[in-house]
């Protein structure tokens, strides 16, 4: 296998290690323990503190996978890390006395004046630095191709955290405030962490110098920072806007829906890890017929994969809630289909998000985050009102469309690509028709056997014209490489 399938074959398996951890948290620990509240409450604070990360990293850790190809010599290569390293402690300079002086008034706008949120503005900026700095080394360690053990610590660590905090909070070792203290240590921990290993992986030689171009560089920063607070807007605010003009349990039972569709978004997770800076490389070389492949296959590959899992979770949906059985969480399944039709739309795009971001063009990135997230903001307060999480999951849809769209028709336009072609065609129509034939099938003896019997059943059905038409190379050789070794 190349490097891309190899490294994604082993994100894939990290973040199924992880969302089997988060499952367990999401749907059976903060559901029977702690409770709706505390699991809403935290939900809540981790979705605020998102808003805040993009004006601590301020792009550049996308500025470092965009511009380390194109450095010219290792010495330029190091100054540029260091350049991603120290510039967010000069944007810390200046907004740590503002965040200081006026937190309760920032919280206040971003929790609709919630006062339990008002309560830990320590959490919410202290994990957004965190969270920006880990961001960084993760880009190092992807720009030199070594991307397992940071998807490792970004995918299954927090998780792997909630979980020991859930269980002392369970054996009554912790409450609310020791909860929020531990989970902040917890979060540093990861960053010391990733940082000796980026040490182990380079030790960049200290250039007190800034890299050649980093007025351009800082241009593309600033816009990528802004796209990234728009980005996070539309991510996040929905939960907190429904925090706001909702209840507590309404954020926990959507943040479990939510949670359950993400499921889709895996593997294209895991991929572009490693896309992302393939793309940026064929980008600065000029490469137009590289460039294209790894976007029609990443397209295909993903289109399948998350075709199969897009299935798997919507036709065994019914009985996965009553697996759960917790009061009020099946409620939200229309949620789930909503939102998964949106996450399997963008990954049938494939890393058509690493082109424009990477390319000369990605000031068009800017300019469609913004009108998303304006265009986010609006339709969740109108629809939650109206229509309560549904309304989210509505708004949330298209949100999704619309930019996606937009994305689809640019690099059409400029770089006369798109990441279709018949098979996508093919794969399309088979995930709708498999739908239509399992989804009639009722619950059997116990939700289990019936989910199994279920997932059996779409794994056969999606194979068979997978092997027939050889939609993917990728994935035939994969599967053969693990028939091999098995027998």
């Amino acid at each position: 296998m190349g490097i891309i399938a190899k490294q994604s074959v082993y994100n894939i398996l990290s973040i199924a290690l992880a969302f089997g951890i988060g499952a367990a948290n999401m749907l059976f620990l903060y559901p029977k323990y702690p409770g709706k509240e505390f699991q809403g409450l935290i939900v809540a604070l981790l979705a605020n503190s998102n808003l805040i990360q993009p004006f601590i990293s301020f792009g550049v850790q996308h500025t470092l996978i965009k511009y380390f190809s194109n450095s010219e010599s290792e010495e330029e290569q190091d100054r540029l890390l260091w350049f991603a390293i120290l510039f967010p402690l000069l944007i810390l300079a200046l907004i740590f006395p503002l965040y200081n002086s006026y937190s309760n008034q920032i919280l206040d706008f971003l929790s609709n004046s919630n006062k339990t949120v008002l309560r830990f503005p320590v959490l919410i900026l202290s994990i957004a630095i965190a969270t920006a700095y880990f961001e960084i080394f993760f880009s190092w360690l992807r720009v030199h191709l070594q991307s397992v053990f940071g998807n490792f610590l970004k995918e299954v660590y927090p998780r792997l955290l909630t979980l020991v905090l859930l269980l002392l909070y369970m054996f009554g070792t912790l409450d609310l405030d020791n909860f929020i203290i531990y989970l902040i240590v917890g979060y540093y921990l990861r960053l010391v962490v990733i940082g000796m290993y980026c040490l182990k992986v380079h030790t960049p030689s200290f250039q007190f110098k800034l890299p050649i171009g980093w007025q351009k560089m800082l241009r593309y920063s600033t816009l990528i920072f802004l796209s990234g607070a728009a980005a996070s807007v539309i991510l996040d605010i929905d939960k907190s806007m429904i925090f706001s003009l909702s209840t507590n349990e309404n954020v926990a039972f959507y943040a479990v829906a939510l949670y359950i569709a993400a499921v889709i978004e895996a593997p294209g997770r895991a991929m572009f890890q490693i896309t992302s800076p393939l793309v940026a490389r064929a980008l600065n070389d000029n490469n137009e017929e590289r460039l294209l492949i790894l976007l029609k296959k990443s397209s295909l590959n993903l289109m399948i994969v998350c075709g199969i899992v897009f299935l798997l979770i919507n036709l065994n949906l019914n009985d996965f809630y009553l697996i759960i059985d917790q009061e009020g969480y099946a409620s939200a399944a229309s949620v789930v289909i909503i939102v998964s039709i949106g996450k399997f739309f963008s990954m049938s795009m494939g890393c058509l998000n690493n082109i424009i971001s990477n390319s000369k063009y990605y000031s068009y990135v800017f300019w469609f985050s913004i009108s998303s997230a304006i265009l986010a903001v609006a339709l969740n307060y109108i629809f939650i009102q109206s229509h309560g999480i549904i309304g989210a999951a509505f708004a949330t849809l298209i949100v999704i469309v619309f930019i996606n769209l937009c994305k689809i028709v640019l690099v059409g336009v400029l770089f006369k690509i798109h990441p279709y072609s018949k098979k996508s065609i093919g794969i399309f129509i088979s995930v709708l028709l498999i739908y239509g034939l399992v989804y009639w099938i009722p619950t059997l003896v116990h939700p289990i056997v019936s989910i199994a019997a279920r997932s059996a059943l779409i794994l056969g059905l999606f194979t068979i014209p997978m092997l027939m038409f050889r939609w993917s190379s990728d994935i035939e050789s994969f599967l053969k490489s693990v028939s091999a070794k098995l027998f």
